[in-house]
C-alpha cells in the first residue's frame, strides 16, 4: 500500500462536497478525467473504494464516508504546518497584530498602525480583528505578538498606554435612568452586568463590571457568556442588564434602543499596545512601543504621520 499525496486528498475533499466529477473538475481547474484518473489512484493506493458512479451520480461508499473526518484531519494538519513554517520563516521581520474589533476604529489605533507600515514597511503588519476575549488567551499562547487592549491585563504581559477615556454605563433607551444625564455606581446597584465569557481574565471581567463596588454592594451578572462587543451591546438593549463599556463606544456604536451614561465615581479606562514581557527587547517590539510614545506625544490622528522617525538602530535591520 502506498501512501496518498494531499494533492490527492485535496481533490477527494472537493469531489465528497460536490459529488459531481463535472463541478468538482472546473472548482479544480482540472478536466474530468484527470479528476477520475487522480481519484482511481487514491483508491488504488489505500485499497479503498470511496465513491460509486453511475452516469446519473456520484456517491460517497460507507467506507468513504467513516474515513472522510480523517482525510480533512489530515488536509487540514497539513495547512497548519505549512502556515507554522510560513510564520516561522516570517518571524524575525512579520508582526502579528491583533485589534479588538471596538477599538479598531479608534484615531489612535489607526495611527500607530499607519505609522508601523509607513516607518517600517519590512515590518509587514499581519492585522487579526478579534472578539473581546480572544485577545489575551492569543497573546499568551503566542499566536500574535501584541494586541491594542484595554488595561488590566494579566501578569507577564507589558505594554505601552495609549489614551486614557472615560467609562460610561449602557442602559437600554426604556430604563428610567436612560432619562438621566449621568449616574452613580449606586444608581446601579439594583441592575446585574452583562457577563463576557470566561476565557477573558478575571482581573478584566472585574474591571469591565466595577466588581467589586465601593460600598460592597455584590455584583450580579447574567447566564450570558458574550463574547462580542455587539453582543454586549445587544444585551444591555433588551433592558435586563446594563454593560460598562469605553466612552467612545457612545460615538463609534450609536443606537437608538440605548443610552450611554457617564458614571460619575467609575474610574477611567486606558488603551494600550500591549506584548508578552519577554518580548520586550524584541526588535520588533522596540519599533512599535517607540511608535506608540511618539504617537502619544504628538496626538497625532489617523492618517500617514510624516513627523514620526525611525530608531536608528533598527533601520539596517527593517528598511
Amino acid at each position: 500500500m502506498e501512501d496518498p499525496t494531499v494533492h490527492q486528498l485535496r481533490l477527494l475533499l472537493t469531489l465528497a462536497e460536490e459529488l459531481h466529477f463535472k463541478r468538482a473538475a472546473g472548482k479544480l481547474y482540472l478536466t474530468q478525467p484527470a479528476l477520475s484518473q487522480q481519484i482511481r489512484s487514491l483508491e488504488q493506493r489505500l485499497g479503498v473504494r470511496f465513491f460509486t458512479r453511475t452516469s446519473r451520480r456520484v456517491e460517497l461508499t460507507p467506507e468513504g464516508q467513516a474515513l472522510l473526518p480523517l482525510v480533512k484531519n489530515v488536509v487540514d494538519a497539513t495547512d497548519q504546518l505549512r502556515n507554522a513554517a510560513s510564520r516561522s520563516a516570517l518571524g524575525s521581520t512579520r508582526l502579528r497584530l491583533g485589534v479588538c474589533e471596538n477599538v479598531a476604529a479608534l484615531e489612535v489605533t489607526r495611527g500607530v498602525l499607519d505609522a508601523l507600515s509607513g516607518l517600517y514597511p519590512c515590518l509587514d503588519p499581519e492585522i487579526h480583528v478579534l472578539d473581546l476575549v480572544e485577545q489575551i488567551p492569543l497573546l499568551e499562547k503566542g499566536e500574535i505578538d501584541a494586541v491594542f487592549a484595554y488595561l488590566p491585563v494579566p501578569e507577564g504581559l507589558d505594554g505601552e498606554a495609549l489614551a486614557t477615556e472615560p467609562r460610561v454605563v449602557c442602559v437600554a433607551g426604556s430604563d428610567p435612568l436612560a432619562a438621566r444625564s449621568s449616574v452613580t455606581l449606586a444608581d446601579l446597584a439594583d441592575h446585574p452586568v452583562v457577563s463576557l465569557a470566561s476565557r477573558l481574565p478575571r482581573e478584566c471581567r472585574d474591571f469591565w463590571a466595577a466588581d467589586p463596588r465601593p460600598d460592597g454592594t455584590p455584583v450580579r451578572y447574567t447566564s450570558h457568556q458574550v463574547t462580542r462587543f455587539e453582543s454586549l451591546l445587544s444585551m444591555a438593549s433588551f433592558g435586563r442588564a446594563i454593560a460598562f463599556v469605553p466612552a467612545a463606544a457612545a460615538r463609534l456604536y450609536p443606537r437608538p434602543d440605548l443610552r450611554y451614561l457617564p458614571v460619575r465615581d467609575l474610574p477611567d479606562c486606558t488603551l494600550s499596545v500591549v506584548w508578552p514581557a519577554a518580548d520586550r527587547d524584541d526588535p520588533r517590539i522596540t519599533a512599535l512601543r517607540d511608535i506608540c510614545r511618539q504617537v502619544r506625544r504628538r496626538d497625532l490622528p489617523a492618517g500617514p504621520p510624516q513627523s514620526l522617525t525611525r530608531l536608528p538602530q533598527l533601520e539596517s535591520a527593517y528598511c
